[in-house]
């Protein structure tokens, strides 16, 4: 389901956007490459000093590689909900109007409704698709009815199936370009480089498209895989089939060989 998000969903005319919380982040010598004179390697001090954290919370279109982000020292609910429901308002109102015909026909041959989760005598039309993990928060009936009355229907990754949020991956090169190799002296200092390195990517954002070698591997995979009739079940190699006796021609003599 996941996979038919991102390679179909924004052919229907329906965007998908991902979402994720990354850190926290210390504000304490980070890893990494950093340029220094030569002869005059960087030194990392020995006092372990707590400078507090930062975490980041982002949203991101892989179609259009566009991320909306906001460093916080905390993300809790009370938190994360508000940021949420702001910047999807926005996003919302960037769209045009749904029309309920087309929608009806684009979900008729992709229905995202398997099961009724909200109690909703009649559903919006899909307008936006929100993938994101499974936390306890985001599975709090408040939010959730709130963004399926306003057409946002949200996809969850399954239990160890972070990976399938490119959310992380744009986070990741993110974190990388703002702290990688740098030594932050406060967490204010971690935030106002992570909202710096968000303005550079969206100055020339990266789409993402889904696939690459890991997909590859797995369509391999499934190639290799033997199915067993009547059941789910697969084999790593084929199963020897019982040869069939072969008859031959009876011999003048009448008698029938059987090899």
């Amino acid at each position: 389901m996941i996979a038919r998000a991102y390679t179909a969903a924004e052919a229907l005319g329906i965007p998908v956007w991902c979402q994720d919380e990354a850190g926290p982040y210390q504000a304490i010598p980070q890893p990494g490459a950093s340029w220094q004179p030569a002869g005059q390697p960087a030194h990392v001090p020995h006092e372990y000093v707590r400078g507090g954290t930062a975490k980041l919370l982002t949203l991101f279109r892989p179609a259009t590689g566009e991320v909306r982000a906001r460093p916080v020292a905390r993300a809790p609910n009370d938190v994360r909900h508000p940021w949420l429901k702001r910047e999807i308002e926005a996003l919302l109102a960037d769209l045009p109007v749904a029309d309920a015909a087309a929608t009806g026909r684009g979900m008729a041959a992709w229905d995202w409704r398997e099961h009724p989760l909200w109690d909703h005598a009649a559903l919006p039309p899909v307008r936006l698709l929100l993938i994101w993990d499974n936390l306890t928060g985001h599975q709090t009936p408040d939010l959730l009815n709130w963004l399926v009355e306003r057409g946002v229907w949200p996809v969850f990754t399954p239990l160890g199936g972070s990976w399938l949020n490119l959310a992380e991956s744009v986070q990741r090169i993110i974190v990388r370009r703002a702290l990688e190799g740098q030594h932050p002296q406060s967490a204010q200092e971690v935030t106002v480089w992570l909202a710096a390195a968000v303005a550079g990517w969206n100055a020339d954002p990266t789409p993402f498209a889904w696939g690459g070698k890991r997909a590859a591997r797995r369509q391999r995979a499934r190639e290799r895989r033997h199915a067993l009739g009547g059941s789910g079940g697969y084999t790593r190699r084929p199963i020897a089939r019982r040869r069939r006796p072969r008859y031959d021609l009876p011999p003048p003599n009448g008698n029938v060989h059987v090899t």
